[in-house]
């Protein structure tokens, strides 16, 4: 009965956020300019990394890293978003779910790992500078980088291809996307082996990147420390600031969301952290690394001289 029932879902329908037209509206303008500002944001950073010879270095590599997953991620639930705030019927087809679902865990994933790349870099730059350059290769820094994104489209491919087995008795999902969670209530079947997989998968995917930050950080931390000169500590402190900040808003969401008991969870919170996690930390990233990095302004205004001096 529950793979009959399965086979008549050929489109889900997302609640969304709101079912007043004049809140959809200004949702509608609201997250049109963060959308804009995200891609924008994380745009120039990968083009200033790459203009700009002095950041070239493996700290900015995975900077640019990051902004392109950021810009994946957003794009994989914004733009619908922006469509369904005006749209009377919310729908998405069931291979664009897939898709969507697919498409943001991975890059969630993959971020994860990349914010651990990112903590062991900066374990390095201050724990061992004078073998910085040795032990961050370009070799290891396009490894990392690889390893990264192939573990977070393969546990996305997993969890994915074990949530769409499963027989869907509606395709109602109370959500503004099709995320993993919101789309296990739909099954009519026992969900507890799932249940564990994201149990498993959060381990995995949060929980080790996140083990990985904290012994880095408690590593720079001693380090700093011990060094004598106040100005030695405060610049040390100024190369990791930003990635801590970009770290505890990544993974203080995820692990709200995906680590916490089953029953202590709610759709409509779900809902809050997921669009905070969607569309605030990639929008909040790039003006991070911006606004609080001498050397990303100095190099946007040298790109923007030389764009002057051409014309």
């Amino acid at each position: 009965m529950g793979r009959e029932n399965q086979t008549w879902v050929r489109e889900f329908i997302l609640l969304g956020l709101s079912s007043c037209w004049e809140t959809q509206l200004s949702l509608f303008f609201l997250f049109l300019a963060m959308y804009l500002v995200t891609v924008l944001g994380n745009f120039t950073i990968i083009l200033l990394i790459t203009l700009d010879s002095s950041l070239q270095t493996p700290m900015y590599f995975f900077l640019s890293v990051l902004s392109l997953v950021d810009i994946c991620y957003t794009n994989s639930t914004v733009p619908q978003m922006l469509v369904h705030f005006l749209s009377a019927r919310k729908s998405i087809p069931f291979p664009s779910c897939v898709l969507q679902l697919h498409v943001s865990l991975a890059m969630g994933g993959s971020e994860f790992f990349l914010l651990g790349a990112m903590a062991y870099d900066r374990y390095v730059a201050v724990c061992h500078p004078l073998h910085y350059t040795v032990i961050m290769h370009a070799g290891l820094c396009l490894g990392l980088a690889a390893g990264s994104l192939v573990a977070g489209f393969m546990n996305s491919l997993m969890q994915t291809t074990i949530i769409f087995r499963l027989p869907l008795c509606r395709n109602v999902i109370n959500h503004f996307a099709c995320e993993m969670l919101a789309v296990l209530r739909l099954a009519c079947a026992d969900i507890s082996v799932n249940r564990v997989m994201v149990a498993i998968s959060g381990f995995l995917v949060i929980m080790l990147p996140c083990s990985l930050v904290l012994f880095s950080y408690g590593h720079i931390v001693s380090a700093i420390l011990r060094i004598r000169s106040a100005q030695g500590r405060s610049k040390a402190f100024e190369t990791c600031a930003s990635h801590l900040t970009v770290v505890c808003m990544c993974f203080g969401t995820a692990i709200f969301t995906y680590m916490r008991p089953a029953a202590s969870s709610s759709a409509e919170q779900e809902k809050m952290v997921a669009l905070f996690y969607a569309v605030a930390t990639p929008m909040l990233n790039p003006l991070i690394y911006s606004l609080r990095n001498k050397e990303v302004m100095s190099a946007l205004r040298r790109v923007l001289r030389k764009l002057s001096e051409t014309r």
